[in-house]
């Protein structure tokens, strides 16, 4: 069961709100990212109610296995139980809150909480409570984790607190197949190293960020070199948004191929070159505050040429995110400095951060 959260009133007047047609759009208003007031508001309408990522099935592979993650304040994780089924619970024991789980695992008998002892079995029910004995009318059995709903999808785990109001998964994820193809085996990559930054600035512009190729040329030389600007497309769908560009790169890296790039709304990102799958989750931490956390699944090759292809693809990964992660902050100080005004969107560079402020108004429109 969910609570009903209570959060004010989206702090923006209605004229800033209204839909805009890409054309003549605007970026959208510096409050939107710099007014504290966004972090409940962003919490309750859009991370309750979106499909969020949690694992890879590589990592939940036998009985026991778990994963854990944040949902935006929310402490979840996924196990994959003893009947085989993969499920997601608030992290959050029923006596006095603490966590069941402080890093991923596996092959555990049940989630025991380190602060008081209370355990759970695999499918979220108390099985024993220590010393609660002479407590009346309290059974263990009545005493179960909150549930989340759970989709797996290309083998990734995605999970949602309050599923009744958000978008049905097969439109989430609509036409995605399709374009990744049979070729691509994405089940049968393995999960190699997970890398996360503390980047200070809202969420929403490390979104921004992503959603565009304009950038590359001024941001990203190494990866401006590899991919080819004048043909890079962006398309978007409902809930999601395509960037693709032919990939030109030594053997000792990707090879030759495409690399694609998926956001799936609200905060997840899928960078998918040949032979690598990298994911991207989005977790609000304030305002002006986030956490990025990038997981790298590769096909599986123990050879020496696939280790140095692996180690390749973190030291330039690394490389790319730092300017990235950089520009955000820099991004994030200005919309903060009380200068910015919004500027005019570039309709061929930037129709998914349009595409992704036109949900965004949506969203707050809504408000309830």
């Amino acid at each position: 069961m969910n609570e009903t959260k209570s959060f004010a009133a989206v702090p923006a007047p209605p004229s800033d709100l209204a839909p805009q047609p890409l054309e003549h759009a605007t970026a959208l208003p510096a409050r939107f990212y710099a007014d504290p007031a966004f972090v409940a508001v962003d919490r309750a309408l859009i991370f309750d109610r979106g499909w969020q990522l949690v694992a890879h099935v590589c990592q939940l592979r036998n009985a026991g296995d778990h994963a854990i993650a944040d949902f935006a304040g929310l402490p979840v994780i996924a196990v994959r139980g003893a009947d085989d089924v993969i499920r997601v619970f608030h992290n959050v024991c029923r006596h006095r809150a603490g966590p069941l789980a402080q890093c991923d695992g596996l092959g555990a008998k049940a989630l025991r909480c380190r602060y008081h002892g209370w355990t759970y079995t695999l499918d979220g029910t108390l099985r024993s409570a220590p010393e609660m004995a002479s407590a009346p009318d309290f059974n263990v059995s009545d005493v179960k984790l909150p549930q989340l709903a759970v989709r797996v999808w290309q083998a990734m785990v995605f999970a949602c607190v309050d599923e009744s109001h958000a978008p049905a998964f097969d439109a989430f994820v609509e036409g995605i197949d399709a374009r990744i193809g049979p070729d691509r085996k994405l089940e049968d990559y393995g999960h190699h190293h997970r890398v996360g930054y503390d980047v200070p600035c809202n969420w929403k512009v490390y979104v921004d960020n992503y959603l565009e190729g304009y950038h590359v040329p001024h941001i990203h030389p190494g990866l401006n070199r590899l991919l080819d600007y004048r043909s890079y497309v962006t398309e978007t769908h409902q809930w999601y948004s395509h960037q693709w560009s032919p990939l030109e790169s030594d053997e000792t890296l990707y090879g030759g191929g495409d690399a694609l790039y998926y956001w799936m709304w609200p905060n997840t990102m899928l960078n998918i070159v040949p032979g690598r799958m990298q994911t991207n989750k989005i977790i609000p931490k304030g305002a002006d505050l986030c956490r990025v956390e990038f997981d790298f699944y590769y096909a599986m090759d123990e050879s020496d040429a696939g280790k140095a292809r692996r180690a390749a693809d973190l030291t330039f990964s690394d490389e790319v995110q730092v300017e990235d992660l950089t520009i955000c902050a820099d991004v994030q100080r200005g919309l903060s400095s009380g200068s910015y005004v919004p500027g005019r969107l570039n309709p061929l560079r930037e129709n998914a951060v349009h595409h992704f402020h036109e949900l965004l108004r949506a969203v707050y429109r809504g408000g309830k």
